[in-house]
């Protein structure tokens, strides 16, 4: 089986100004003609769960309250995976091109999570007009927008 090298292009920083995205000074040429995008698919790593414990947990039980008993762990967006990524879009407020940091309104990734990649949002392709969601979740938010007045506390089971 083939290993594969992923270099971190940044980190996420969390602190009382705000959430942003850190690069790595050698990525900020690529930021060139990211101005008129208004959202982000963030890839970054769940560097706080990295173990190989944590890797092999394969199977869940009842993450969210209406869930089924026992669920696959690729069926939860839970930190606990075999290749501990994750993606997040997020909404940009700004982007300094000059120091490669780029505000972003919220991402559920804690504070130096290093960032693998990221890409502009385009609804061409990230976006799915009618998604299918199992009974279970499918009073959950259907946007990104709707999400932040959720109560997602009384979703879970953790």
């Amino acid at each position: 089986m083939q290993n594969f090298k992923v270099k971190p292009i940044g980190k996420i920083s969390v602190n009382e100004d705000g959430m942003f995205i850190k690069l790595e000074q050698e990525y900020i040429p690529a930021l060139q003609a990211l101005n008129g995008f208004s959202h982000l698919n963030v890839l970054w790593w769940l560097s706080d769960s990295d173990n190989e414990e944590m890797r092999n947990i394969l199977i869940a039980e009842q993450p969210y309250k209406k869930a089924p008993a026992i669920m696959g762990i690729f069926a939860t967006r839970s930190p606990f995976r075999p290749n501990p990524m994750a993606l997040t879009a997020v909404q940009i407020i700004t982007i300094d091109y000059e120091n490669g940091v780029i505000q972003i309104a919220y991402i559920d990734a804690n504070d130096n999570s290093p960032v693998l990649d990221i890409k502009p949002y385009t609804p061409s392709l990230d976006r799915v007009e009618t998604p299918g969601v199992p009974e279970w979740c499918c009073h959950w938010p259907k946007s990104l927008e709707e999400s932040g007045n959720f109560d997602w506390g009384n979703e879970f089971n953790f």
